[in-house]
């Protein structure tokens, strides 16, 4: 006999309210350094106030999401906290789909170019300004995930022409805030403010705060900047993941004194007194290859990567104030091969697993490569045995060639 179905819904359980207390019992907050503190509220920050300092927010740790194994998939699954992102759809005329066989690693004429790519989640590619030269404040209006980049991007709408567009997001940045780009020129406000004098103290008090773009020539020296362009009136280039960031090291104010001090001593010579002469003959005139190379980093900025390489880029380039959002996005763990298929990830299979026509390393019995260097599916030497010489010009002596018309000249030929 069927026994009659209880409704739970009727009858009041003492213990009912903590499932209230936690939503989401299946996840808990994991921290490496230290729990989260919470943001805080009582900033001074005015959305209407053009020059306004962003508010401070800290968070201290590396706060990662952890799920309850119910399954294997979410046993080893671990994600960022990211509870500030936008939870809808993006604005529609800002994205256009991504279809074709760009998402299977095929370039124009159809031939794998790039293995291991293919299937993935349908998207929709998110137009972002990279290059930012509308003027004027823009308010953050939210903070939203793209499933094409790592880094978050920020919609922002300008108070002047009310034009909604997507940024990259800096860390820390929020809705409410308001940035602001100064690649079109500084502001008549800010000029005002200044006397009509450029007073690099007070331009970088009150231009290089987070998610400000400017002109790496204006950018105060230490300073952390992001989406970094390599071309001036081009959008960023550099520096466009997460958590990523560049470093101004030197501006090339020494080189365009010494460029000016050797202009007047070369043209005030003229006009000068003996002893003037003197002093000016004293100092070392710069030869043209000198001044061509002082000129050259007089016109730019050197900044150095999170690699260790030191760049030289023109001092007109754009650059964003701040680091990359998503910084913990590196300490992500997909947890199962599904979901790397849902990213467009195809499986990478090893070569001592294929047949010998597949691979140079396939075939044989067990695990076995057959006594082969390690190489490409292609053939060439994957590690140190590359070689850019052939074997007879290593550690060889130099042989200094002996002229053709040395002998003639013993012999008294002319």
């Amino acid at each position: 006999m069927l026994q009659p179905r209880i409704i739970l819904r009727s009858i009041q359980l003492p213990w009912r309210s903590l499932y209230s207390l936690h939503p989401r019992s299946a996840s808990s907050i994991t921290s490496n350094e230290g729990k989260q503190s919470p943001e805080e509220s009582g900033s001074s920050f005015d959305p209407g106030i053009t020059f306004a300092p962003p508010p401070t927010r800290n968070e201290s740790g590396i706060l990662l999401r952890t799920y309850k194994p119910r399954t294997p998939g979410l046993r080893h699954l671990r994600r960022p906290i990211n509870d500030h992102l936008w939870k809808g759809r993006p604005i529609h005329r800002l994205t256009f789909p991504k279809r074709g066989q760009s998402k299977g690693g095929r370039n124009s004429t159809g031939r794998v170019t790039v293995r291991h790519r293919g299937g993935g989640h349908k998207r929709r590619i998110r137009i972002v300004d990279f290059a930012r030269p509308a003027p004027g404040p823009h308010v953050v209006e939210r903070i939203e995930h793209d499933p094409g980049r790592t880094a978050h991007i920020a919609l922002v709408r300008s108070q002047q022409t009310k034009k909604l567009s997507y940024i990259l997001a800096a860390e820390g940045m929020r809705a409410g805030d308001v940035v602001q780009s100064y690649m079109s020129g500084i502001p008549d406000d800010l000029w005002e403010s200044m006397g009509g004098i450029v007073d690099p103290g007070v331009l970088a008090a009150r231009t290089a705060w987070r998610g400000n773009c400017l002109p790496l020539h204006m950018i105060p020296i230490g300073t952390l900047v992001f989406n970094v362009g390599l071309r001036p009136g081009k959008g960023g280039q550099l520096c466009r993941s997460a958590g990523t960031f560049a470093t101004v090291v030197a501006k090339g104010t020494e080189q365009q004194n010494a460029l000016e001090l050797d202009k007047q001593a070369t043209e005030g010579t003229g006009e000068q007194t003996m002893e003037g002469v003197n002093k000016s003959e004293e100092r070392k005139r710069l030869t043209n290859r000198e001044r061509q190379k002082l000129e050259r980093a007089a016109q730019h900025v050197t900044t150095r990567l999170q690699s260790g390489e030191v760049r030289l880029i023109h001092k007109d380039c754009c650059a964003t104030v701040g680091v990359a959002s998503n910084p913990n996005y590196q300490y992500t763990q997909l947890g199962k091969a599904g979901r790397a298929r849902w990213l467009n990830i195809r499986p990478t299979v090893r070569g001592v697993a294929m047949n010998a026509k597949d691979h140079p390393h396939g075939g044989g019995r067990g695990k076995s490569k057959g006594n082969v260097h390690s190489r490409s599916p292609w053939g060439t030497l994957a590690k140190s045995g590359y070689k850019t010489r052939p074997k007879w010009k290593i550690n060889k002596a130099v042989v200094v060639p002996r002229e053709r018309n040395q002998g003639k000249r013993r012999r008294g030929y002319n």
